[in-house]
């Protein structure tokens, strides 16, 4: 049985017409209005790359969703809108969509903030399994035959079950081509599809998240092998991408809202004052500073080492002979990622250089154009920007 390319699905431009996107009261939102197109689409797989619509991205996690619109100018890309929202507790948890109507209301209203009407959409991680193998064949549709006859060797889901995709990340000596491939539940597949049609928002592909916080926060053409770490309000993934393509992902349960508790309970604040001084004073070892960094050191200390386990594991089996290259630096992403002295602090123990990312990495010079998205909080929107790219930066084979 072929079953059908999860990465790669794809809708073709039929018609367009212009709207005005209305703002919504549900969703947080800065939009840099112009006109923009209402698409009419119809299902297809592997249009011409002349007729990828629309730049748009669309990312739903625990906490909420981010949307994302960008527009091509003369000299590069730019962010054309954008908006946020949370949704309503217990509607969305652990990558599933528990409230289909409840998600439903609020990704309508946010896409409308944002001018978007199509979109690319993530899928979870955290529900996703990553796996690498090697195929025979000169093509994908080979490639994907051989995938096929051991998928359950790969995945630990019915093969009726599971949709899958996968990319060329190598040639053997043998004349095999490396594979990296990704797949899912079809019930997450179909879920996610349902519920952005209850929303009237045409799904234009579905991609993991993972692949596409690393296309917005690389640089297009680097083959650098780099620790992607992503801190989310109730959780932190983490990736190692090689030449552009993740061939490791993990998501563990502490994110940035642990931090937000442990100085809350520290100091018997409000949560709302307890992220002022989250995000004041950071983990900084500065004089004065002592009483924060101790109410926020055994949770920072948790993400780190679970961090710190897989990097290690990655590390020790590139320098001993292993397929991939070590990891020669870590990028730091997410809505929690710009705690003051959080770099620093993990570089001291991962022994690599860790900077905060930047999610405009591939957009138009600074001297062209300036984002209207704040920096700190850009780095929550790296997979919805990512998404948004995924039309006119293609990577894999």
């Amino acid at each position: 049985m072929i079953l059908p390319p999860l990465l790669f699905l794809q809708v073709i431009f039929l018609a367009q017409a212009h709207i005005n996107a209305v703002p919504a009261p549900r969703a947080r939102y800065t939009v840099c209005m112009q006109s923009v197109f209402r698409e009419r689409f119809r299902v297809a797989f592997a249009p011409p790359r002349y007729l990828s619509l629309p730049f748009s991205g669309i990312d739903i996690s625990t906490s909420g969703i981010k949307a994302a619109r960008i527009a091509i100018g003369t000299n590069g890309f730019t962010l054309d809108g954008y908006a946020d929202a949370r949704f309503p507790l217990g509607a969305y948890a652990d990558g599933e969509i528990i409230d289909h109507a409840a998600i439903a209301e609020v990704i309508a209203s946010t896409a409308t903030a944002a001018g978007i009407s199509s979109a690319n959409v993530s899928l979870s991680e955290s529900k996703s399994y990553l796996f690498e193998t090697t195929a025979p064949g000169v093509g994908k549709a080979e490639w994907r035959t051989s995938v096929e006859q051991h998928l359950d060797e790969l995945i630990p889901l019915p093969p009726m079950e599971t949709v899958f995709d996968i990319v060329k990340t190598g040639q053997e000596e043998n004349g095999e081509v490396r594979i990296t491939g990704i797949g899912f539940a079809r019930r997450i597949v179909d879920d996610t599809l349902s519920v952005f049609d209850q929303a009237n928002i045409k799904v234009h592909s579905l991609e993991e998240e993972t692949f596409a916080s690393s296309r917005a926060l690389l640089p297009q053409g680097d083959n650098s092998t780099v620790l992607i770490i992503d801190i989310g309000r109730t959780t932190t993934k983490i990736s190692i991408v090689v030449r552009q393509v993740p061939c490791f992902a993990t998501t563990i349960g502490i994110g940035g809202h642990a931090l937000t508790l442990a100085v809350q309970k520290h100091f018997g604040v409000t949560e709302l004052e307890a992220r002022r001084v989250k995000d004041e004073h950071g983990i900084v070892p500065a004089p004065g500073n002592e009483s924060y960094l101790e109410a926020m050191l055994s949770t920072v200390s948790a993400i780190r080492d679970e961090i710190s386990h897989r990097l290690d594991y990655w590390q020790e089996k590139a320098t001993s002979g292993g397929m991939h290259e070590p990891v020669t630096q870590a990028i730091l992403a997410g809505g929690n990622a710009s705690v003051r002295g959080l770099p620093e602090y993990l570089e001291s123990s991962l022994k690599i250089p860790v900077t905060a990312g930047d999610v405009f990495t591939n957009f138009a010079s600074r001297d062209t154009w300036v984002p209207t998205l704040d920096y700190n909080e850009s780095l929550a929107y790296a997979t919805a920007i990512g998404l948004a790219l995924r039309d006119s930066i293609h990577l894999y084979e």
